[in-house]
C-alpha cells in the first residue's frame, strides 16, 4: 500500500513544552510579517499531555516572553510559590531543615508557580490551534527522511495494523511521509530519533557523555489540615544516602493536592538498587508522610530526565533540522527545572527557522540557531551551573553539594573550575556478587505500593498485537550475560516491571518483556550495562494517559 504524503513548511515532532513552544512562536512571527506558514506538530501520545510528566515549578521567564498576558489568557499557573523547606533526611527517621545559607540559592523558587505541565502544555496547543498551527496527536515518528544531500527532510510515521508477527493485519495501514523545509526535533530526553541524529551528524563529538537521572512522581489528594498550598519541599540523602545521589521532593498544588516524587541519578553502581522501591521507601519518612497520611493516591508515573547539562550539550543543528529542549538536554539540574529552558530554547529555533524561510534558504545547516542559543539566558544559565552535576558525581552528595552553595550563592556560578564526568551512566555497574545486596519492604498498600498497581494508575495501554518496541539487539545477552554478571539489573530498574526472568519447571530462564506495561521512561534504553535494549515508537496513542502530570 502506497504511503500518502504531507508537505509543510515546518515540522515538529513532538507536543511538549519546547515543541509547542516553537509552534506558537513561528506563528506569532508569521503573524507579525503577515506571512502564510504551514505549521504541522506531531504527538505519539493519545492527546496532548498525555506523556508529559514533570515535577513540576514552573519559572515563567520563558513563558513571559512568549505571552506576556497568559495571565489573561487563562494559563494553569495557578498556585504560586509561598515557602521553600530543604531538608537533609539523615536515616530513615531522622531529619532536619536546612539553613538558607546551606542552600545553593538556584534552589529557591520566588516568583515560580507549582503546575501540571500536561495542563500547560493543552493550554499552549490551544494557542497554537488558534493561530492555525495544526496538531497532530495519536502519531509517532518513526523514521526520519532523509534527502539526496544527506538532510533531513521530514519523517515518516509509524504504521498502524501490523501484527506481532510483523505481518500486516486486515486494519493495517502505512504510516505517512510529513515532509518540511525545517523539521523540529522536540521528543523529549533521549527521543529515539533524536539518537539517530546524534550519531548520523556525530553532533556529540565535542561534549562529553549526557547523563541522567529516573525522576518519580505521584499525585496525593490529602486532608485538608495537612495542605499547604504554594510550599515546595526538597530533599537530600536518605533513602539514598549510601548507594546512589538524587534527592526527593513535595510540591503542594491546587485542589488539596501534593505531588510527591523521587529523582534517582543513573549512575548508580549497585545493580540490585530498585528505584521503584527506594522511592517507595522515600515516603516513609515522617518528614514526608505526614502530609500524606490519611490521604489517597491517585496517580503515578517516571520518565528519565537529561540531566547532564552545559558539557553534555550537543550541536542541536544539522542540514534541514534542530534539535530543542530535552532532547538536546537543555535542563538546569542546578534549579531541577528544564521547562523554561526548554521552551526558550524552541522559540529561538523558530526565530532561526522564520528567518532561514524569509531569505528562502532551504534545507540549509542553521549555524544561525547555535548563536542566538549562546547569545541567550538559558547559555548563561547552564555555563553558570555546568559543574553543579559532575560535582556531585566526583565528590558525592556533602562533598559537591558544599562546592555548589559556594559556587552559586558566593561566586554566581563562575569558579573558576572545570568539573567533566566522560563515564556513561551504564558503564560502572558493579558484578552482583560485588556489591551490597538491598532489603526493600513489602509495600502496605497504605502508603507503599507495587508496581502493577502502580502502572494501572498511569492508565498505561498499548495493542498487544504489535511488533515489540523495545528491541534487543542480541537476545541472548540478558540471561547469558547481564544475569551472571549483575543479576539482570533491568528487572529492577524498570519502574513499571517490563523485564522479568522467568524460570521454567525444569530450570530454564528465559528474558520475558511485557511491552504493554511500558511507560516510555526510556530508562532501559540509559541504563541496561550491555546497550542491548533499544527503544522504538510503539503504534500512535500507545503509553500512559496522563491526566494532569
Amino acid at each position: 500500500m502506497e504511503r500518502e504524503s504531507m508537505e509543510f513548511d515546518v515540522l515538529i515532532v513532538g507536543a511538549g513544552p519546547s515543541g509547542l513552544s516553537t509552534a506558537c512562536r513561528l506563528a506569532q512571527l508569521a503573524q507579525e510579517k503577515n506571512q502564510e506558514l504551514q505549521i504541522c506538530v506531531i504527538e505519539k501520545g493519545s492527546e496532548v499531555g498525555a506523556h508529559i510528566l514533570s515535577g513540576a515549578v514552573l519559572e515563567p521567564k520563558a513563558l513571559n516572553e512568549l505571552f506576556p498576558d497568559w495571565k489573561e489568557r487563562g494559563a494553569p499557573l495557578n498556585t504560586a510559590v509561598t515557602g521553600d523547606d530543604i531538608y537533609m533526611l539523615k536515616s530513615e527517621t531522622a531529619g532536619s531543615k536546612m539553613p538558607n545559607f546551606m542552600v545553593p540559592k538556584t534552589f529557591h523558587n520566588d516568583g515560580n508557580y507549582i503546575v501540571s505541565m500536561g495542563n500547560v502544555c493543552r493550554w499552549l496547543a490551544e494557542q497554537a490551534e488558534a493561530m492555525g498551527v495544526e496538531i497532530f496527536p495519536g502519531f509517532a515518528a518513526a523514521s526520519v527522511i532523509y534527502d539526496n544531500n544527506g538532510a533531513v527532510a521530514g519523517v515518516i510515521t509509524g504504521d498502524m495494523g501490523v501484527g506481532i508477527d510483523g505481518e500486516p493485519k486486515d486494519s493495517y495501514m502505512p504510516g505517512m511521509e510529513l515532509r518540511a523545509k525545517y523539521t523540529v526535533f522536540a521528543e523529549g530526553c533521549r527521543g529515539h530519533l533524536g539518537k539517530e541524529l546524534i550519531s548520523k551528524y556525530n553532533l556529540d563529538k565535542d561534549a562529553t557523555p549526557q547523563h541522567y537521572a529516573i525522576g518519580f512522581k505521584e499525585i496525593w489528594d490529602i486532608p485538608a489540615e495537612q495542605h499547604q498550598p504554594g510550599l515546595v519541599v526538597h530533599t537530600a540523602g536518605w533513602p539514598l544516602k549510601d548507594h546512589a545521589t538524587g534527592g526527593g521532593y513535595l510540591y503542594h498544588a491546587e485542589n488539596g493536592q501534593v505531588f510527591v516524587g523521587l529523582i534517582i541519578d543513573l549512575n548508580y553502581t549497585n545493580p540490585h538498587l530498585n528505584p521503584f522501591a527506594e522511592f517507595q521507601r522515600y515516603k516513609t519518612h515522617p518528614e514526608i508522610q505526614k502530609y500524606l497520611s490519611g490521604g489517597k493516591r491517585v496517580s503515578y508515573g517516571a520518565r528519565a530526565i537529561a540531566k547532564g547539562g552545559f558539557y553534555s550539550l550537543p550541536k542541536m543543528t544539522m542540514p534541514g533540522a534542530l534539535m530543542v529542549g530535552c532532547n538536546a538536554g537543555t535542563l538546569n539540574f542546578a534549579k531541577i527545572k528544564g521547562n523554561h529552558t526548554a521552551m526558550k530554547s524552541g522559540m529561538l529555533a523558530a526565530e532561526s527557522i522564520f528567518e532561514a524561510l524569509s531569505k528562502e534558504q532551504l534545507g540549509t545547516d542553521l549555524t544561525d540557531y547555535t548563536e542566538r542559543f549562546k547569545a541567550s539566558w538559558v547559555y548563561d544559565e547552564l555555563y553558570r551551573s555546568r559543574n553543579f552535576g559532575p560535582v556531585i558525581h566526583k565528590w558525592g552528595m556533602w562533598g559537591g553539594g558544599a562546592y555548589n552553595t559556594i559556587d552559586q550563592n558566593w561566586f554566581g556560578g563562575k569558579l573558576p573550575f572545570t568539573f567533566k564526568d566522560t563515564q556513561p551512566d551504564h558503564a560502572g555497574m558493579q558484578k552482583a556478587d560485588s556489591a551490597t545486596k538491598i532489603d526493600y519492604p513489602k509495600p502496605d498498600g497504605k502508603v507503599t505500593f507495587d508496581r502493577n498497581s502502580s502502572v494501572y494508575l498511569s492508565n498505561t495501554n498499548h495493542e498487544e498485537d504489535q511488533p515489540c518496541h523495545l528491541q534487543l539487539k542480541d537476545a541472548s545477552i540478558p540471561i547469558d550475560v547481564n544475569l551472571p554478571k549483575y543479576d539482570e539489573p533491568a528487572q529492577r530498574y524498570c519502574p513499571a516491571g517490563v523485564y522479568e526472568v522467568v524460570t521454567s519447571d525444569s530450570g530454564e530462564k528465559r528474558f520475558q518483556i511485557n511491552a504493554q506495561n511500558c511507560i516510555h521512561c526510556k530508562t532501559c534504553d540509559i541504563k541496561d550495562p550491555s546497550q542491548n535494549i533499544r527503544w522504538v515508537t510503539p503504534e500512535g496513542t500507545g503509553g500512559p494517559n496522563y491526566p494532569n502530570m
